[in-house]
């Protein structure tokens, strides 16, 4: 059963080496994830689940000791998923050579996080999305995570639309505002039906990294009866960034 749920953007300018003199520009997005973060502490999970947008190569699971690293933003920086399963650990070896996948870049910016905030209030591992992912799909792998313990929470990663400026790195497009503005209600509510219902085609032309995120966030929340919190919601280079809590 979900417990809980935090959503954050997964922008690498997120983490302050990664966007140097440009850092302070973020100070109240990260602050909003660290208060997201609380609150799944607060829940007391069994366990963490990570969501995130992922590439071909980045998409399906990563367990706990998962290694990330911002080098190829020109940054000499490692992040990990928790500890490192050692030989006393039950399936161990198994994760081990899961381990030795690198995390994409949205679940390295979640172990950033943790790592930031010291998480240590369960287990963490994380699932990378893939972008075109159906929402059928997603939905149903979000109710199959809930399903995996008593108290299970969620650190959904995603951006909203990439088309809010025509600086942007979509460029503008008159619909990104109200597709951002719709998501901000829905998850500010956690309005799990709206989330559900978030058309694919709109979203991959907005080039919105999140709706597979967030419609397995709507799987696993199914039946839940949290409530949702918007804590930030801002497109400071054109890219909707959001912030919320359900609980």
């Amino acid at each position: 059963m979900l417990a809980a749920a935090a959503v954050c953007p997964c922008p690498p300018l997120l983490v302050p080496e990664v966007a140097a003199g440009a850092a302070p520009e973020l100070d109240a997005a990260r602050a909003a994830c660290t208060d997201a973060l609380g609150v799944l502490a607060a829940a007391r999970p069994d366990r963490l689940v990570v969501v995130g947008p992922a590439g071909p190569v980045g998409s399906g699971p990563h367990p706990q000791g998962a290694r990330g690293s911002f080098r190829g933003f020109g940054v000499d920086l490692d992040v990990r998923f928790g500890r490192v399963p050692d030989a006393s650990d039950a399936d161990s070896s198994a994760d081990a050579g899961g381990a030795e996948r690198e995390l994409p870049p949205s679940l390295a910016v979640a172990a950033w996080l943790l790592a930031r905030t010291r998480w240590s209030a369960a287990p963490v591992e994380g699932l990378g999305v893939g972008q075109p992912w159906a929402a059928e799909r997603c939905i149903q792998l979000g109710g199959d995570i809930a399903a995996q313990a008593d108290r299970v929470a969620l650190l959904v990663m995603g951006d909203a639309s990439a088309c809010r400026t025509l600086k942007a790195p979509g460029y503008l497009d008159e619909r990104a505002a109200g597709f951002d503005a719709e998501v901000g209600r829905a998850l500010g509510a956690a309005d799990v039906a709206a989330l559900k219902a978030l058309d694919v085609q709109l979203a991959q032309e907005l080039k919105a990294a999140g709706r597979a995120p967030w419609q397995v966030l709507a799987g696993a929340a199914d039946g839940a009866a949290l409530n949702g919190e918007l804590l930030y919601e801002d497109a400071p280079y054109g890219v909707g960034y959001l912030v919320a809590a359900w609980s």
